[in-house]
Protein backbone atom coordinates (compact mmCIF):
# COMPACT_ATOMS: atom_id res chain seq x y z
CA UNK A 1 0.00 0.00 0.00
CA UNK A 2 1.47 3.35 -1.06
CA UNK A 3 0.65 6.26 1.67
CA UNK A 4 1.06 9.89 1.45
CA UNK A 5 1.32 11.84 4.91
CA UNK A 6 1.14 15.37 5.10
CA UNK A 7 1.99 16.96 8.35
CA UNK A 8 1.62 20.76 8.68
CA UNK A 9 2.52 22.36 12.09
CA UNK A 10 1.71 26.06 12.36
CA UNK A 11 2.53 28.29 15.09
CA UNK A 12 1.34 31.82 15.35
CA UNK A 13 3.40 34.05 17.58
CA UNK A 14 1.48 37.37 19.22
CA UNK A 15 4.70 39.18 19.67
CA UNK A 16 7.71 38.63 17.26
CA UNK A 17 10.21 35.81 18.25
CA UNK A 18 13.84 37.17 18.14
CA UNK A 19 15.38 33.79 18.42
CA UNK A 20 14.33 29.91 18.08
CA UNK A 21 15.77 27.02 18.10
CA UNK A 22 13.70 23.70 18.03
CA UNK A 23 13.76 19.44 17.02
CA UNK A 24 10.96 17.52 15.05
CA UNK A 25 10.36 13.92 14.77
CA UNK A 26 8.58 13.85 11.62
CA UNK A 27 10.64 11.48 9.20
CA UNK A 28 8.99 7.89 8.70
CA UNK A 29 11.27 5.00 9.41
CA UNK A 30 12.58 2.34 7.20
CA UNK A 31 10.94 -0.99 9.09
CA UNK A 32 10.63 -4.24 8.26
CA UNK A 33 6.96 -3.82 6.73
CA UNK A 34 7.37 -0.19 5.38
CA UNK A 35 9.83 1.30 3.06
CA UNK A 36 10.03 5.51 3.22
CA UNK A 37 9.94 6.35 -0.96
CA UNK A 38 10.53 10.26 -0.27
CA UNK A 39 10.37 12.72 2.94
CA UNK A 40 10.32 16.61 2.32
CA UNK A 41 10.62 19.22 5.31
CA UNK A 42 9.63 22.72 4.69
CA UNK A 43 10.04 24.81 6.76
CA UNK A 44 8.54 28.57 6.74
CA UNK A 45 10.31 30.94 7.51
CA UNK A 46 13.89 29.72 6.05
CA UNK A 47 16.28 28.47 9.14
CA UNK A 48 19.37 29.88 9.78
CA UNK A 49 20.94 26.61 10.10
CA UNK A 50 19.56 23.05 9.98
CA UNK A 51 20.91 19.33 10.38
CA UNK A 52 19.54 15.66 10.72
CA UNK A 53 21.12 13.31 13.19
CA UNK A 54 20.40 9.64 14.25
CA UNK A 55 18.80 9.67 18.29
CA UNK A 56 19.31 6.60 20.51
CA UNK A 57 16.69 5.00 19.35
CA UNK A 58 17.53 5.11 16.14
CA UNK A 59 14.97 7.71 14.78
CA UNK A 60 15.85 10.27 12.09
CA UNK A 61 15.71 13.90 14.11
CA UNK A 62 15.72 17.35 12.71
CA UNK A 63 17.38 19.92 14.26
CA UNK A 64 16.92 23.58 12.86
CA UNK A 65 17.73 27.17 14.21
CA UNK A 66 15.66 30.76 13.49
CA UNK A 67 18.02 33.71 13.81
CA UNK A 68 15.89 36.76 12.59
CA UNK A 69 12.20 37.70 14.17
CA UNK A 70 9.27 35.78 13.18
CA UNK A 71 5.99 35.57 14.08
CA UNK A 72 4.79 32.75 12.22
CA UNK A 73 6.82 29.28 11.60
CA UNK A 74 4.88 26.86 9.30
CA UNK A 75 6.43 23.16 9.44
CA UNK A 76 5.16 20.58 6.74
CA UNK A 77 6.47 17.42 6.34
CA UNK A 78 5.41 15.79 2.98
CA UNK A 79 6.22 11.88 3.10
CA UNK A 80 5.56 8.75 0.80
CA UNK A 81 5.53 5.32 2.28
CA UNK A 82 4.68 1.71 0.94
CA UNK A 83 3.58 -0.84 3.10
CA UNK A 84 2.92 -4.14 3.33
CA UNK A 85 0.68 -6.26 5.95
CA UNK A 86 2.44 -7.53 8.75
CA UNK A 87 3.16 -11.03 10.20
CA UNK A 88 0.66 -12.63 12.62
CA UNK A 89 1.48 -12.91 16.26
CA UNK A 90 3.71 -15.89 16.53
CA UNK A 91 1.58 -19.02 16.92
CA UNK A 92 4.47 -22.02 17.03
CA UNK A 93 3.79 -24.06 20.28
CA UNK A 94 7.41 -23.15 21.56
CA UNK A 95 6.40 -19.10 21.41
CA UNK A 96 2.85 -20.38 23.10
CA UNK A 97 4.74 -22.25 25.62
CA UNK A 98 6.72 -19.05 27.13
CA UNK A 99 5.00 -17.93 30.34
CA UNK A 100 4.81 -13.73 31.11
CA UNK A 101 6.39 -14.87 34.76
CA UNK A 102 9.75 -16.37 32.20
CA UNK A 103 10.22 -13.22 30.43
CA UNK A 104 10.02 -11.57 33.37
CA UNK A 105 12.53 -13.62 35.01
CA UNK A 106 14.67 -13.03 31.93
CA UNK A 107 15.21 -9.62 32.63
CA UNK A 108 15.91 -10.43 37.11
CA UNK A 109 19.36 -8.41 37.60
CA UNK A 110 22.27 -11.22 37.83
CA UNK A 111 25.61 -10.81 37.74
CA UNK A 112 27.71 -11.31 34.97
CA UNK A 113 24.49 -11.49 32.62
CA UNK A 114 24.74 -10.98 29.05
CA UNK A 115 23.52 -7.51 28.03
CA UNK A 116 19.98 -7.41 26.47
CA UNK A 117 18.76 -4.10 24.80
CA UNK A 118 15.21 -4.42 26.19
CA UNK A 119 15.88 -3.83 29.07
CA UNK A 120 16.00 -0.20 28.52
CA UNK A 121 12.48 -0.13 27.88
CA UNK A 122 11.76 -1.99 31.40
CA UNK A 123 12.17 1.58 33.53
CA UNK A 124 9.87 4.32 34.67
CA UNK A 125 10.32 7.48 32.07
CA UNK A 126 8.70 10.99 32.33
CA UNK A 127 5.16 10.22 31.08
CA UNK A 128 5.04 6.77 31.91
CA UNK A 129 5.40 5.92 35.80
CA UNK A 130 5.94 2.44 37.24
CA UNK A 131 2.81 2.36 39.47
CA UNK A 132 1.09 -0.47 41.46
CA UNK A 133 -2.32 0.91 40.31
CA UNK A 134 -1.27 -0.10 36.65
CA UNK A 135 0.00 -3.51 37.77
CA UNK A 136 -3.54 -3.76 39.40
CA UNK A 137 -5.17 -2.75 36.22
CA UNK A 138 -3.73 -5.78 34.73
CA UNK A 139 -4.26 -8.70 37.04
CA UNK A 140 -6.99 -9.91 35.48
CA UNK A 141 -4.65 -10.56 32.02
CA UNK A 142 -1.80 -11.44 33.36
CA UNK A 143 -2.75 -14.87 35.33
CA UNK A 144 -0.03 -17.38 36.58
CA UNK A 145 0.92 -19.82 33.93
CA UNK A 146 -0.36 -18.00 31.74
CA UNK A 147 1.51 -17.46 27.95
CA UNK A 148 3.46 -14.04 27.81
CA UNK A 149 1.50 -13.44 24.18
CA UNK A 150 -2.15 -14.09 25.77
CA UNK A 151 -1.85 -12.21 28.61
CA UNK A 152 -0.62 -8.68 26.42
CA UNK A 153 -3.40 -9.54 23.78
CA UNK A 154 -5.69 -9.85 26.28
CA UNK A 155 -4.17 -6.30 28.11
CA UNK A 156 -4.91 -5.10 24.94
CA UNK A 157 -8.34 -5.78 24.81
CA UNK A 158 -9.10 -5.13 28.75
CA UNK A 159 -7.61 -1.25 27.42
CA UNK A 160 -9.54 -1.37 24.17
CA UNK A 161 -13.20 -2.18 26.09
CA UNK A 162 -12.68 -1.15 29.47
CA UNK A 163 -11.51 2.99 28.52
CA UNK A 164 -13.48 5.51 26.22
CA UNK A 165 -11.77 7.23 23.75
CA UNK A 166 -12.58 10.71 24.30
CA UNK A 167 -10.56 13.68 22.51
CA UNK A 168 -11.65 16.06 25.17
CA UNK A 169 -10.67 14.63 28.22
CA UNK A 170 -6.80 14.97 27.93
CA UNK A 171 -3.98 17.03 27.08
CA UNK A 172 -0.62 16.08 25.97
CA UNK A 173 0.89 16.17 29.31
CA UNK A 174 -1.99 14.62 31.08
CA UNK A 175 -0.37 11.87 33.25
CA UNK A 176 -1.08 8.32 32.27
CA UNK A 177 -2.44 7.63 35.72
CA UNK A 178 -4.75 10.01 35.71
CA UNK A 179 -6.37 8.59 32.44
CA UNK A 180 -6.44 5.63 33.36
CA UNK A 181 -8.10 6.78 36.68
CA UNK A 182 -10.53 8.71 34.47
CA UNK A 183 -11.08 5.63 32.31
CA UNK A 184 -11.33 8.04 29.30
CA UNK A 185 -8.36 9.49 27.16
CA UNK A 186 -7.27 9.53 23.33
CA UNK A 187 -4.12 6.76 21.93
CA UNK A 188 -1.61 8.44 23.22
CA UNK A 189 -3.10 7.57 26.53
CA UNK A 190 -4.45 3.91 25.81
CA UNK A 191 -0.80 3.56 25.05
CA UNK A 192 0.96 4.85 28.06
CA UNK A 193 -1.56 3.40 30.57
CA UNK A 194 -0.60 -0.54 28.29
CA UNK A 195 3.24 0.33 28.86
CA UNK A 196 2.49 1.32 32.32
CA UNK A 197 1.20 -2.25 32.85
CA UNK A 198 4.04 -4.26 31.43
CA UNK A 199 6.54 -2.21 32.94
CA UNK A 200 4.86 -1.87 36.47
CA UNK A 201 5.06 -6.15 36.03
CA UNK A 202 9.08 -5.83 35.11
CA UNK A 203 8.02 -6.39 31.67
CA UNK A 204 9.75 -4.42 28.49
CA UNK A 205 7.50 -1.97 25.80
CA UNK A 206 8.20 0.89 23.85
CA UNK A 207 6.12 3.67 22.78
CA UNK A 208 5.27 4.02 19.08
CA UNK A 209 4.20 7.27 17.02
CA UNK A 210 2.78 7.48 13.95
CA UNK A 211 0.20 7.45 11.20
CA UNK A 212 -2.94 5.07 10.59
CA UNK A 213 -5.60 5.53 7.32
CA UNK A 214 -8.52 6.68 7.39
CA UNK A 215 -11.46 6.54 5.03
CA UNK A 216 -13.97 9.19 4.68
CA UNK A 217 -17.48 7.70 4.46
CA UNK A 218 -19.05 6.34 1.38
CA UNK A 219 -20.34 9.10 -0.73
CA UNK A 220 -18.24 11.75 1.08
CA UNK A 221 -14.81 13.84 0.03
CA UNK A 222 -11.43 13.51 1.98
CA UNK A 223 -10.98 16.36 4.12
CA UNK A 224 -7.63 17.41 3.97
CA UNK A 225 -5.93 17.94 7.18
CA UNK A 226 -8.56 16.42 9.47
CA UNK A 227 -6.59 13.32 10.28
CA UNK A 228 -4.33 13.05 13.65
CA UNK A 229 -1.46 10.89 14.60
CA UNK A 230 -1.52 7.90 16.14
CA UNK A 231 -0.01 5.90 19.11
CA UNK A 232 0.76 2.09 19.83
CA UNK A 233 2.80 0.09 21.77
CA UNK A 234 5.79 -2.26 20.69
CA UNK A 235 6.03 -5.34 23.84
CA UNK A 236 9.73 -7.05 23.59
CA UNK A 237 9.12 -11.33 22.88
CA UNK A 238 12.47 -13.33 23.91
CA UNK A 239 12.80 -16.03 21.02
CA UNK A 240 12.59 -19.15 21.81
CA UNK A 241 16.20 -21.25 20.70
CA UNK A 242 14.40 -23.06 18.31
CA UNK A 243 12.69 -20.61 16.31
CA UNK A 244 14.28 -18.22 13.49
CA UNK A 245 14.13 -14.68 13.59
CA UNK A 246 12.24 -12.17 11.14
CA UNK A 247 14.46 -10.22 9.24
CA UNK A 248 15.82 -7.30 11.86
CA UNK A 249 15.74 -9.53 14.69
CA UNK A 250 19.11 -10.88 16.62
CA UNK A 251 19.00 -14.28 16.78
CA UNK A 252 20.29 -14.38 20.17
CA UNK A 253 17.50 -11.58 21.52
CA UNK A 254 14.17 -11.72 20.48
CA UNK A 255 11.35 -9.47 18.66
CA UNK A 256 9.47 -6.29 19.10
CA UNK A 257 5.55 -7.10 18.48
CA UNK A 258 3.16 -4.12 17.33
CA UNK A 259 -0.39 -3.82 19.48
CA UNK A 260 -2.48 -0.90 19.18
CA UNK A 261 -5.26 -0.66 22.15
CA UNK A 262 -6.66 1.98 20.75
CA UNK A 263 -8.02 0.26 17.97
CA UNK A 264 -7.51 -3.28 19.09
CA UNK A 265 -5.13 -4.66 16.40
CA UNK A 266 -1.84 -6.50 16.80
CA UNK A 267 0.62 -8.13 14.29
CA UNK A 268 4.06 -8.76 14.33
CA UNK A 269 5.92 -5.75 12.67
CA UNK A 270 3.22 -3.07 13.08
CA UNK A 271 -0.32 -3.64 13.55
CA UNK A 272 -1.91 -3.31 10.20
CA UNK A 273 -0.64 -2.73 6.65
CA UNK A 274 -2.73 0.73 7.15
CA UNK A 275 -0.09 2.10 9.69
CA UNK A 276 2.92 4.42 9.40
CA UNK A 277 5.65 4.19 11.79
CA UNK A 278 7.05 7.59 12.45
CA UNK A 279 9.43 6.61 15.37
CA UNK A 280 9.98 4.55 18.50
CA UNK A 281 10.79 5.63 21.98
CA UNK A 282 10.46 5.11 25.92
CA UNK A 283 7.08 7.34 26.03
CA UNK A 284 5.87 10.46 23.84
CA UNK A 285 8.66 12.64 25.46
CA UNK A 286 11.14 10.99 23.25
CA UNK A 287 9.51 11.55 19.92
CA UNK A 288 7.49 14.82 20.44
CA UNK A 289 6.65 15.44 16.83
CA UNK A 290 8.07 19.14 17.37
CA UNK A 291 9.84 20.89 20.08
CA UNK A 292 12.03 23.80 20.98
CA UNK A 293 13.11 27.03 22.84
CA UNK A 294 12.10 30.71 21.91
CA UNK A 295 13.30 34.27 22.83
CA UNK A 296 10.59 36.31 22.75
CA UNK A 297 6.86 35.64 21.36
CA UNK A 298 4.95 36.08 25.03
CA UNK A 299 1.61 34.06 23.84
CA UNK A 300 1.05 31.13 20.79
CA UNK A 301 -1.22 29.63 19.20
CA UNK A 302 -0.52 26.11 17.64
CA UNK A 303 -2.63 24.60 13.96
CA UNK A 304 -2.04 20.92 13.28
CA UNK A 305 -3.41 19.22 10.05
CA UNK A 306 -2.70 15.64 8.87
CA UNK A 307 -3.47 14.30 6.04
CA UNK A 308 -2.94 10.56 5.48
CA UNK A 309 -4.03 8.67 2.05
CA UNK A 310 -3.47 6.50 -0.53
CA UNK A 311 -0.75 8.15 -2.99
CA UNK A 312 -2.87 8.98 -5.99
CA UNK A 313 -5.22 10.64 -4.02
CA UNK A 314 -3.48 13.59 -3.27
CA UNK A 315 -2.18 16.59 -5.94
CA UNK A 316 1.75 17.30 -5.96
CA UNK A 317 3.16 19.68 -3.38
CA UNK A 318 5.65 22.60 -4.60
CA UNK A 319 9.24 21.37 -4.14
CA UNK A 320 10.21 21.07 -0.70
CA UNK A 321 13.37 22.51 1.24
CA UNK A 322 15.08 18.91 2.43
CA UNK A 323 14.93 15.67 1.14
CA UNK A 324 15.78 11.86 1.60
Amino acid sequence: MELRILHTTTYRYQGSVDMAQHMVHLSPLDTATQTVRAHMLTITPEPASRSQTTDAFGNLRTFFSLQSPHETLTVTADSTVVTQAPASLPDHPTWQAQTWESVRARFHYRAQAPYDPASEFLFASPHVPRDGAFAEFARTDFVPGRSMLACVRSLMEHIHSGLTYDSTSTEVNTPALEALGQKKGVCQDFAHIMIGCLRSLGLPARYVSGYLLTRPPPGQPRLIGADASHAWVSVYLPLPPDCGAQSGDSPASGVWLDFDPTNNRCGWGSPGEDYVTLAIGRDFADVSPMRGVIQGGARHTLEVAVTVAPADEIQTLPSSAEGR
